[in-house]
């Protein structure tokens, strides 16, 4: 906001301010027609409980804020002719609730492509015959306590798993080791999120949620156990995680975290290209095109290869393995003079320079973008693969379109890396809160777009953000009106693929638009949020967490906004009903009259055109409707004016922009 701006608004605003204290309230604007209930708005006591000492009432982590933490080590090999996955896992699970806890819940997704998953049933289109597999398979539940192996029983109901402890995990710090064997069949192409597909040199695998993972407890809902229905995704606790990719000779394999072992499963020149990269803001082929069908790409020529990674403080792993992959890197240049490695692996249909070949750079720019502005990005790597999941997001890669191509695959690499910050880094419940992941992660991919390469791909318009490629303020509006469109409360599992994008993507990232440009300003807005952020870090917050972070860190009350844009799809219609000089005369000024015609409420600008072609504005804050359907004020001009529009920016989800305009008479 200028100052030249800045300077009229308060001016503008002080001449309203002391009418008001002079003379009494036009109750003309009392009998205009309006669907407006500013006591309905602005009621009281949005927030329905106190702060405690788990979950501050500053929207911080109370000082007694616990979570539980599950560590993991996992050893998996593939199956390249029967495509199946073998795992050995060995969890440490930490129970710093202060409860005593007698069983156990863990997460069993790959059981959402049983005949008989409870997923089948959600959307009324159940999966063709041929689009199943068997799920986990479990071969052993045991615990190991002071060196001795105890199987205990279990009970796998839909896609979770229950343990049944022999004695309970003592509270504020209790620990027990939990060792899982098991296989599973990879699904195909329906597999949705993981996968195999033919490429030109070979398969490629997508392979995710390829392990049992502990349940969360917290203090919301003690152990949250919604089975895994497609749309609400996951809510994970935080930990280390050592795992080790058994393969046939031939495969590369690119996963989360840092490759320990590099010198076991690269060649001497791909260990040297490796360590460049490190060292350099331009692309640097690891495994280049012509090399992939080359048997001297890989360091021996039969049997398997074991790639092991590491990855700290994370909630999950996932990875890719093909022979077909061509494979890239460069630095990731992060503030206070930290480094990360950017990563792509694609097929050779993909390479190009329209295509894959500027994926690392893409991936680079976005996370330096979003290290910069929001936090740093924590791991030592991120890798982009190029798969059929078509944009799939796990903590520190991603899985993107095979056939992506420019704008489009930057955009899906903007927004599946980000998702590193929520809900990867900031651990929200995205089976149960999905816009506070895939909203707030559009909303920053939005200034992504704007930042990098000057705009080379800005504004972002795609399926996730005003589709049809025009204003978003115009786009939403179809969605608010919608009088079956569900409201982005509610539990992403009971949103129809029609309000999908619209409701969990869309609106709530148009929201934070609305907060930081029209309502708090970017300043305030960015300092809260960012507090917010850092606030709740590999933590989990829950929505009253955020709003009331918001609130306080900016310093307002926004409750009138919360429960208009996020419990309810209010609708928005600012109608200029006159505007006409005081007294006849334009010295004296133009008196307008703004009705407020729907339940929504913004504050908003009014622009005046006057006849010697300058432009004045000013604006005028929410507070303007907490008493009032309609409000008339002086604007303080000495010139003939044209005309009077509200929102001249189009700003604002006014749902009737005819209305916004009048001449001045």
């Amino acid at each position: 906001m200028n100052l030249k701006f800045t300077l009229l608004g308060a001016a503008a605003l002080f001449a309203i301010t002391t009418q008001a204290q002079r003379k009494p309230r036009n109750t003309s604007n009392d009998t205009i027609s309006s669907n407006y209930i500013p006591s309905g708005l602005f009621s009281p006591s949005f927030h329905t409980e106190k702060g405690n000492e788990f979950h501050a009432v500053n929207g911080d982590p109370g000082p007694k804020y616990w979570q539980n933490r599950a560590d993991y080590i996992l050893k998996a090999a593939i199956d390249t002719v029967t495509k199946t996955l073998t795992g050995d896992e060995n969890i440490t699970y930490t129970n710093n609730s202060p409860d005593a806890l007698q069983y156990l819940w863990l997460q069993m997704d790959q059981n959402t492509y049983k005949k008989d998953a409870r997923s089948n049933f959600v959307t009324g289109n159940q999966p063709k015959a041929d689009q199943h597999t068997t799920g986990y398979q479990i071969e052993s539940v045991s615990l190991s306590q002071n060196g001795k192996i105890e199987k205990v029983p279990y009970v796998v109901t839909d896609t979770r798993m229950q343990i049944r402890l022999p004695r309970v995990i003592a509270a504020n710090g209790g620990r027990i080791n939990i060792l899982i064997k098991y296989h599973y069949t990879i699904p195909g192409a329906f597999g949705g999120r993981t996968d195999y597909t033919d490429t030109k040199n070979g398969k490629i695998y997508e392979i995710a949620q390829w392990f049992p993972r502990m349940c969360v407890y917290d203090d919301a809902q003690g152990w949250d156990t919604l089975p895994f229905l497609g749309s609400g995704e996951f809510y994970c606790e935080y930990g280390d995680i050592d795992y080790s990719v058994t393969v046939p000779w031939d495969m590369i394999v690119a996963g989360s975290g840092e490759l320990v072992n590099p010198a076991e499963v690269l060649t001497t020149t791909q260990v040297s290209r490796y360590n460049q990269a490190r060292n350099s803001d331009k692309t640097i082929m690891i495994r280049t095109p012509a090399e992939v069908t080359q048997a001297s790409s890989r360091p021996v020529n039969k049997g398997t290869l074991t790639w092991h990674f590491k990855m700290f403080n994370t909630r999950d792993v996932a990875f890719g393995a093909s022979k077909a992959f061509v494979w890239d890197a460069a630095r990731i240049n992060l503030p206070g003079g930290k480094k990360s490695l950017s990563m792509s692996v694609y097929p050779v249909e993909s390479a190009g320079d329209d295509a894959w070949g500027r994926s690392t750079e893409y991936l680079k720019g976005a996370i330096e973008h979003f290290s910069a502005k929001w936090f740093v990005y924590p791991y030592p790597c991120a890798v982009n693969e190029a798969g059929i999941a078509g944009g799939m997001e796990y903590p520190g890669i991603l899985f993107d379109g095979i056939t992506d191509k420019g704008k489009e695959l930057f955009w899906v690499t903007a927004h599946e890396i980000g998702h590193n910050w929520f809900p990867m880094i900031v651990g929200s419940n995205e089976r149960r809160y999905a816009w506070m992941d895939e909203g707030f992660n559009t909303f920053i991919d939005v200034y992504a777009s704007d930042a990098f390469n000057k705009g080379e791909y800005a504004p972002k318009r795609d399926g996730e953000y005003a589709p049809g490629g025009g204003n978003p303020a115009d786009e939403i509006i179809p969605t608010i009106i919608d009088p079956e469109a569900p409201t982005i409360m509610t539990a992403p599992d009971a949103i129809s693929e029609k309000y999908r994008h619209p409701i969990t993507y869309f609106k709530p990232a148009f929201g934070m638009i609305l907060l930081r440009e029209q309502i708090l300003g970017k300043d305030r807005f960015d300092y809260a949020f960012r507090n917010y952020i850092h606030k709740w870090a590999f933590k989990h917050p829950q929505p009253a967490d955020f709003f009331r972070s918001m609130e306080n860190g900016a310093g307002e009350d926004l409750s009138w906004f919360w429960k208009g844009w996020y419990y309810n799809n209010y609708s928005l219609d600012l109608a200029l009903a006159t505007a006409r000089y005081v007294e006849g005369d334009p010295k004296n000024g133009i008196q307008v009259t703004v009705v407020n015609k729907e339940p929504m409420a913004m504050p908003f600008t009014v622009e005046v055109k006057l006849k010697n072609g300058s432009k004045q504005r000013l604006y005028l804050p929410v507070e303007t409707w907490l008493q009032n359907k309609a409000t008339t004020f002086t604007i303080n001009t000495t010139t003939p004016a044209e005309s009077v529009t509200i929102d001249p920016d189009n700003a604002l989800p006014d749902v009737n922009r005819k209305n916004n305009v009048l001449k001045v008479k």
